[in-house]
C-alpha cells in the first residue's frame, strides 16, 4: 500500500506568480492532487532548489552524502559536472557518480565531461575522446554536454571539440559553457557553436554581452569564485535568462547553507520574489 501524506501551507506557485494557501496530497512519493485550504499557519511550499552548475568531488564527499546534507537547505536537485572524477578515472569515474547518485531520490542531473583533462599540458590519471563522450551522451542519465572549457578549441575549429559538440546535437542534448572575459566576435563564435550557458561572468557588463546573444547566465557564488554581488543587477535586466549555482562547494560551507543562501541574499536586497526563486527552480528546468 502507497504511503500518503498532506502537507498544508502557502503554496508559491513560480510559473503563476501566486501564493495561495492549499493542500498537498501525495501518495507513494508523488504529489496526486493539490486543493485549496484555510489552514492558517506561515509555512511556505517551494519547489525544490536547483544549483544549476556544480562539481560535487569539490564538496570532498560522495553525490548520496551530498544529497543529506544539501536537501536539508531545501535543494532537490543539481546540475553536476563530474569532471574533476573523470580527470582520475576516466568515464569509470563518471559511472560511479551516476550509480551512486541513483541510490537517493536527489536528482543528479549529470553531464559528459567536455575537456579530460581540462588542457594538454595537465597530467591526469585518464582522458575521454570523442568517442567515449557520445557514448556517455548516448545514455539517458547523461543529460548534457558538460562545460566547454575550451573556448580556443571552439573558436579555431578543433576538430575534437567539432566532434563533441556535434554528438551533443545529434542527442539533442544542451551544451554548458565555460567562456572568461570571451567578448565581441570570438563570443559570437562560441555562442553559435550552440552553447548555452555561462558560469564565468566576472562584471555585469559581460553578462549582459552573453545574455543579449541568448546564453543563459548562472551567477556563482561558491567556496572559490564569488560572483553574487557584481552580477545580480541581471535579476531586473533579464530575469528569464538567470540561475543561481555554486560551481564549488567545500564540505564546512555546504553545512552553513546553499543555494537557498542566494535566494536569502537577493530578497534581502529587494529583488522580486518570484524571479528569484524562478532563478533557483524554474528556470534551470526550463533549460
Amino acid at each position: 500500500m502507497k504511503k500518503k501524506v498532506i502537507i498544508e501551507g502557502n503554496i508559491v506557485d513560480v510559473i503563476h506568480r501566486t501564493i495561495t494557501k492549499g493542500r498537498l496530497n501525495i501518495e507513494g512519493g508523488r504529489i496526486i492532487s493539490v486543493e485549496a485550504s484555510d489552514v492558517p499557519g506561515d509555512q511556505y511550499i517551494f519547489p525544490g532548489f536547483i544549483d544549476a552548475h556544480v562539481h560535487i568531488e569539490s564538496s570532498m564527499v560522495v553525490p548520496s552524502s551530498f544529497a543529506a546534507t544539501a536537501v536539508y537547505h531545501g535543494t532537490t536537485a543539481t546540475v553536476s559536472d563530474p569532471h574533476e572524477i573523470a580527470n582520475v578515472l576516466g568515464v569509470e569515474g563518471v559511472r560511479f557518480m551516476i550509480e551512486n547518485g541513483n541510490t537517493t531520490p536527489f536528482k543528479f542531473n549529470f553531464g559528459a565531461p567536455s575537456c579530460v583533462p581540462a588542457t594538454p599540458f595537465e597530467t591526469s590519471g585518464a582522458s575521454i575522446d570523442a568517442a567515449e563522450t557520445a557514448l556517455l551522451l548516448a545514455t539517458p542519465e547523461v543529460k548534457y554536454l558538460a562545460e566547454m572549457m575550451n573556448f580556443p578549441g571552439v573558436i579555431n575549429n578543433d576538430k575534437m571539440v567539432a566532434a563533441k559538440l556535434a554528438a551533443a546535437k545529434q542527442f539533442n542534448k544542451p551544451v554548458d559553457g565555460h567562456a572568461p572575459c570571451l567578448r565581441g566576435a570570438l563570443l559570437k563564435k562560441y555562442v553559435d557553436a550552440g552553447i548555452s550557458t555561462d558560469h564565468e561572468c566576472f562584471d555585469l557588463e559581460e553578462a549582459i554581452e552573453k545574455a543579449s546573444l541568448g546564453m543563459q547566465i548562472l551567477i556563482r557564488e561558491g567556496s572559490a569564485a564569488k560572483n553574487f554581488n557584481d552580477l545580480i543587477p541581471l535579476l531586473n535586466i533579464c530575469p528569464g535568462q538567470v540561475m543561481f549555482c555554486s560551481d564549488d562547494k567545500h564540505p564546512d560551507d555546504l553545512l552553513n547553507g546553499h543555494i537557498n543562501l542566494l535566494i536569502k541574499r537577493a530578497l534581502t536586497l529587494g529583488y522580486d520574489l518570484f524571479d528569484t526563486i524562478s532563478a533557483a527552480t524554474l528556470n534551470p528546468v526550463k533549460h
